[in-house]
This record gives C-alpha cells, sequence and structure tokens, in this order.
C-alpha cells in the first residue's frame, strides 16, 4: 500500500510542479534558486503527514513561497555586492506564456527588475496576489503574517510597482514584428534602422557580473544604443569572431527575445520593452555566463499562473 501511496504523492507533486516554479522564478528571479526551492519543497512534502492535507495544491504553493521568501532574504546581500546592474537570469518560455498576457507580462525582465526593488515580503505578497490571486487569508498563512500585515503589504507594493512600471498594450504580434526588425538591423550593422525602431530616450541595461566585459552603468539614447548594437557585428566578443556568432530569435520571459551563441556555447541573451506606440524603451542584455545555465539547458518553461 504504501508504494501505491508514495506514487500518488509523486504523481500529486508532479501536477503541481510547474507552478511551484512559475511561483518561485517570479519570487527570487533566478531559474537556478528556483529549481532548488522547488527541490525543497519535494522533500518537505515527502516528509509531511500528507493524509492531513486538504488542498495539495494551496499546501505546496505555501511551502514552495516560504522557502523561496527565506532564500530572498538571504540572496539580497549579494545582489547589493554585485558588479554592474543586476539582472535576472532569463529562461526560455513557451509559446502558451505569450498568449496569456498577464502571465507574460508578470514574468517579463522588466517586472523581474522591479520586483527586484521591493522588499522580501512585498514581493511575495505581490506575486501571490496580483498574479497568482490569492486571497490575503492564503497569503498570510503562506508568509506566517497577519492578514493586517499582508493587506498593507500588498498596497505598498502595489503603488509601489504602478509607479516604476506603467502598463502597455503593445499588442503581442507589433512586438514580435519590432524585435524581428531589431534583430535584422542589428545583425546587418544598419544603424539607421535601428535608430527608427527606439524611443530617444531608450535605456540598455547589461549584466556581465564582472565576468565578462560589459557597460558597468546604464547606456542611455537612441544614438549610442543604436551604435552599440551596430558594432555586434564587426568586433570581436568574449573571444568569438563575428563570423563564429550565431544569433536567433526565441522567446525569453514570455516575449520575443534575441539568443547570442558561439564557441559552442550561449554568450548573451537580449530583451525588450515597449511603449504604447510599439517603441523599444529598454533593452535587457544579460551576458554573464552564470546566469546563462538556463538558457543553455534549452529547456522551454511553462510559467502559466494556473
Amino acid at each position: 500500500m504504501t508504494h501505491l501511496s508514495e506514487d500518488r504523492d509523486q504523481q500529486v507533486f508532479h501536477k503541481h510542479r510547474n507552478l511551484l516554479f512559475s511561483v518561485a522564478y517570479r519570487l527570487l528571479g533566478t531559474a537556478a534558486d528556483a529549481e532548488d526551492a522547488v527541490q525543497d519543497a519535494w522533500i518537505k512534502w515527502s516528509s509531511a503527514d500528507r493524509s492531513q492535507v486538504a488542498d495539495p495544491k494551496a499546501y505546496l504553493t505555501r511551502i514552495v513561497s516560504n522557502l523561496a521568501l527565506e532564500r530572498l532574504r538571504s540572496t539580497r546581500y549579494k545582489r547589493e555586492t554585485y558588479v554592474g546592474p543586476w539582472l535576472p537570469e532569463p529562461i526560455l518560455t513557451s509559446g502558451d506564456t505569450a498568449e496569456a498576457v498577464t502571465d507574460a507580462e508578470s514574468v517579463s525582465m522588466a517586472m523581474l527588475v522591479v520586483l527586484e526593488t521591493l522588499s522580501p515580503l512585498e514581493r511575495a505578497v505581490f506575486v501571490l496576489k496580483e498574479v497568482f490571486d490569492f486571497s490575503h487569508a492564503e497569503i498570510a498563512e503562506a508568509v506566517e503574517r497577519s492578514e493586517a500585515a499582508v493587506r498593507q503589504a500588498a498596497h505598498r507594493a502595489r503603488e509601489h510597482v504602478r509607479a516604476r512600471r506603467p502598463r502597455f498594450t503593445t499588442d503581442r504580434p507589433r512586438q514580435r514584428e519590432v524585435t524581428e526588425r531589431f534583430f535584422a538591423a542589428a545583425t546587418g550593422g544598419d544603424v539607421n534602422a535601428l535608430m527608427e525602431l527606439l524611443s530617444p530616450d531608450v535605456t540598455l541595461w547589461t549584466d556581465g557580473g564582472g565576468k565578462v566585459r560589459q557597460a558597468l552603468r546604464p547606456v542611455v539614447g537612441a544614438q549610442t544604443v543604436a551604435a552599440w548594437f551596430a558594432a555586434i557585428g564587426t568586433v570581436t566578443y568574449q573571444g568569438v569572431e563575428p563570423a563564429d556568432m550565431n544569433a536567433e530569435l526565441v522567446e525569453i520571459n514570455g516575449g520575443p527575445g534575441m539568443l547570442f551563441s558561439g564557441s559552442g556555447r550561449v554568450i548573451a541573451t537580449v530583451t525588450f520593452d515597449f511603449d504604447a506606440d510599439g517603441r523599444i524603451t529598454s533593452i535587457h542584455n544579460v551576458a554573464n555566463p552564470d546566469k546563462l545555465q538556463a538558457v543553455a539547458d534549452g529547456t522551454a518553461h511553462d510559467v502559466g499562473t494556473r
């Protein structure tokens, strides 16, 4: 009998595994930490008295939120001492995510960067409430705080995110079209074509983590950013000659992005943020090799919220 119940428990866990990763990744901003949190949740689930668990999905989400919150608190310091801008660890996502606009928005690089500015508690509350639609009571249980404290944190987080992340509704086909045009212009070294796609005060954030040569401060302005990208096809980058550099369009964090590889390794990812007119307002370029593992693995994650 034990075997049967163990199999059933494994099936239950497996059924909710995607959801648990989706929660943990939005809370932590790194795929490796999110996988660790899911693994720890499995260990807790395996040793729990599961006969007392009325709602496995809520129970598992609570466990993983709590584990992610602990982990977030302990990684805080590392991020404060990081060399240059800290960007989240990009992941490949499956087309289903892009179809669900709210799911895609909540896992976009731009949103994860904003979530990074919240306190760990505010971040957990915001993600569980706004993205996964948990009630204040359920969140209070998950983060082990009073309901009043959770309501307050939710309000603060919402205001904070709203101030920093205006909601643009550029349609998905338009985003893809602009990305494709950017891709063609960057790989063709066409500065003028790039300029047309960029908002005048576009900002480029590059994360090399001190491991590879990257701009340590944001690069601002259409002219400078266009020149930066037009040079891609003309310079040796991280020891890879332009002729050996491969660029492709892929779905990253719920939206269209660019993946650069060469010499048998992934070299960088590039993702975009758009304004209401479909112009590119910010670009996130991750080149720290430590953060490219999830993309190099080639696994496309389903980060839906159901």
